[in-house]
């Protein structure tokens, strides 16, 4: 094994460390468990309520007037793009999408255009500067983005990916890197875990087919949203079997949605177009799981010792995330709020579950139906609108569904479309209605055996 100086372990322990306590480390507060990536968003969002939603305006009419000028100016450097040209060149589709969510986020704000837009439970939900999503989405990504580097730079990733893999490529199809994304984002945020993933895939460490795998399969809601949507449905005091029957669906749907359609037909190459080279977890001779991992870690922090490469890093994270990818989650999230709030499409998109659900002996299966794909839009809807549903155990798989599903496009899907990730919206939509399908069976007998 090659030898590092004291420092070098110095570098990779206390850097890991910290983002161990950050990202990952649940902390109980007045409002339940969180990590202390959250709460510090948490606090920053209350300071800056006031101003938030301006600064919002700020940033999306920034991203989308670069967008549109880069049109009409061309690229200096092609194959060394700069910040600018990586934050501002995206084709026509992200710009006219980054103008919708500018138009959209400045008719909440300034209070003007159709009430299907600016009213409380469609943009003004997103832009709310006490918690809307969009809002709270600059302040988490300040701290998750800047602080992201203590995950990323100093070899947490390589010294756990190496000893995870055995695990996580049988069972996954993801390399052993991606145990800490799924475990920030399933002890932190979904949020945290789509962030994590799309820088991972854009420094070339997940393929295409990975990064699309990590991002629709880990990235769950928190631990304290299933506690919130039990006490939504009415059934607080059954948390220990839901949550349960939320981690089994969970580690289920991981194992299957890898090998079908559509994250089994994704490239599985990397993001400048090379294939996947699983020689980068093959086991030298002379190493075991444990040496291996370790030398890895050791030569990624030694190869980030400057701060001012974390500094950059960081930084270029947070500008990235508030430019490139919150308006994409603005446009996304009103458009699918709208749909849920105005319309009855989810109400008719629901009715081929009617059946289905009679089958698994559910009552009020006409009732139940739309909640099975109204939380496309918001993953709160499913709850709020089954509340009202007498039976026991419908309300109970309505609960495991909601947070089984996983793509919420007024947060997790919205995000996944702004990154680089490359999830297609109709991918998007498959994968929704297949992870509804397989934990609705699962969810139904657990209830049975519980009511």
């Amino acid at each position: 094994m090659k030898k590092y100086a004291v420092s070098t372990y110095v570098y990779f322990i206390i850097p890991s460390l910290i983002g161990i306590f950050l990202f990952m480390t649940p902390v109980l507060t007045e409002e339940g468990w969180k990590v202390p990536i959250a709460i510090l968003a948490n606090v920053l969002a209350t300071i800056v309520a006031p101003i938030i939603s301006y600064f919002t305006i700020i940033m999306f009419a920034i991203s989308a007037i670069g967008a549109l000028m880069a049109k009409f100016i061309p690229r200096k450097n092609v194959k060394e793009p700069s910040i600018l040209d990586t934050l501002f060149y995206v084709n026509w589709f992200w710009t006219i999408t980054r103008c919708i969510g500018l138009v959209f986020a400045s008719m909440v704000v300034f209070n003007f255009g159709p009430f299907a837009i600016n009213n409380e439970n469609t943009g003004g939900l997103l832009m709310d500067p006490n918690g809307g999503l969009v809002t709270f989405l600059f302040t988490i990504f300040l701290f998750a983005g800047f602080l992201l580097p203590f995950l990323t730079n100093f070899g947490l990733l390589e010294f756990f990916g190496t000893m995870m893999v055995r695990i996580m490529r049988p069972l996954f199809k993801s390399p052993g890197r991606s145990s800490i994304d799924a475990l920030t984002s399933w002890v932190g945020d979904g949020t945290i875990g789509v962030l994590m993933t799309s820088k991972q895939y854009e420094m070339g460490n997940y393929t295409k087919k990975e990064a699309a795998i990590i991002a629709t399969s880990f990235s769950v809601v928190s631990i304290t949203f299933c506690i919130v949507v039990l006490d939504t449905v009415h059934l607080a005091r059954y948390f220990i079997p839901y949550y349960l029957t939320v981690v089994f669906c969970g580690i289920v749907l991981a194992i299957i949605m890898p090998r079908i359609y559509p994250l089994a037909q994704k490239e599985d190459t990397y993001i400048d177009g090379t294939p996947v080279d699983y020689s980068r977890e093959e086991l030298p001779e002379g190493y075991n799981l444990v040496s291996h991992g370790l030398e890895n870690a050791l030569a990624v922090a030694h190869a980030n010792r400057d701060p001012r490469k974390f500094i950059k890093d960081g930084s270029r994270n947070v500008i990235d995330l508030w430019i490139g990818v919150a308006p994409i989650v603005m446009a996304f999230g009103t458009v699918a709020l709208m749909l849920a709030e105005f319309t009855s499409i989810f109400v008719i998109l629901g009715k081929p579950f009617e059946p289905i659900l009679t089958v698994l002996g559910l009552p009020e299966a006409a009732e139940a139906a739309q909640t099975m794909v109204v939380g496309f839009a918001d993953m709160f809807l499913p709850s709020i609108l089954g509340a009202g549903i007498e039976s026991d155990t419908t309300r109970f798989v309505i609960a495991v569904v909601s947070v089984t599903q996983l793509i919420y496009m007024s947060e997790v899907g919205g995000l996944i479309l702004g990154t680089k990730i490359p999830l297609k919206f109709f991918d998007l939509v498959v994968i929704f209605i297949l992870r509804t399908l397989i934990s609705l069976p699962i969810a139904a007998l657990v209830g049975h055996l519980l009511f």
